[in-house]
This record gives C-alpha cells, sequence and structure tokens, in this order.
C-alpha cells in the first residue's frame, strides 16, 4: 500500500514539475515576443535613444522563468532524492540564484540611471522644451 501511494506521489510530482518547466519555457517565449515586438516599434519609428527599457523588460521574463525553473529543479528532487540529485540541485540552485542575482542588479542599476530622466520629463511643461 505504500509504496503505491509512493508511486502516486512520485507521478504527480512528476507532472508538476514538468508543468512548471513549461511554465518557464512560455514566461520566456512570451517575453521573446513581446522583446522583439518593442523592437520592431522602436525601428519602425526611428526613434532614438537606449534599449534599456526593452532589455528590463525581458529581464524581469527572464527573472521569473529563472525562478520557475529553480522550483521545478527542486520538485525534481523533493521525493525521495538520492545524493547525486542533492549535489545537482545544488549546483543548478547556486547557478541560476547567481544569475538571478546578477540579473536583479542589472535591472536595479538600470532603473536607477532611467528615473532621473523620467523625473527630468516629468517636470518639464507639458509644451516641450525647459
Amino acid at each position: 500500500m505504500f509504496d503505491q501511494v509512493e508511486q502516486q506521489v512520485r507521478a504527480c510530482v512528476a507532472w508538476l514539475r514538468l508543468l512548471v518547466e513549461a511554465l518557464g519555457a512560455l514566461v520566456i517565449a512570451v517575453g521573446i515576443v513581446l522583446v522583439v515586438i518593442a523592437l520592431v516599434r522602436r525601428l519602425l519609428s526611428r526613434e532614438g535613444g537606449s534599449f534599456s527599457p526593452i532589455r528590463l523588460a525581458f529581464a524581469r521574463y527572464l527573472t521569473l522563468a529563472l525562478e520557475l525553473q529553480l522550483a521545478a529543479d527542486i520538485l525534481s528532487t523533493s521525493v525521495a532524492p538520492s545524493w547525486d540529485q542533492i549535489g545537482k540541485l545544488a549546483a543548478i540552485a547556486v547557478i541560476r540564484t547567481a544569475l538571478n542575482y546578477f540579473l536583479n542588479k542589472e535591472m536595479e542599476h538600470e532603473s536607477a540611471i532611467q528615473e532621473p530622466g523620467k523625473r527630468e520629463l516629468e517636470r518639464r511643461p507639458a509644451g516641450g522644451a525647459g
């Protein structure tokens, strides 16, 4: 009886892991589509300036996808893991956490750079030059 329940739990966790991995891939795909649309709009409008807003938007999607992929990895080792699986999870977790950390730092840096420009635009009169 216990073995049957354990097998059912393993099967459910495997399906859940697959769902979370697919969701992570979907988040990346949506991010890519939105970035391509933003880039095409930028090129067609011939606006100058930085691509930072587009990069920041994509970075948010990548950050969410990294979190989902890490969750999927945790799920894969959640039911009776071997030491080998735990070691692999630890390595993957460190790499993905480091990627996420540096991605967040870059997003904070880019946001801080953009904020003074936004504040300057908000202070200008609606008529134009200020």
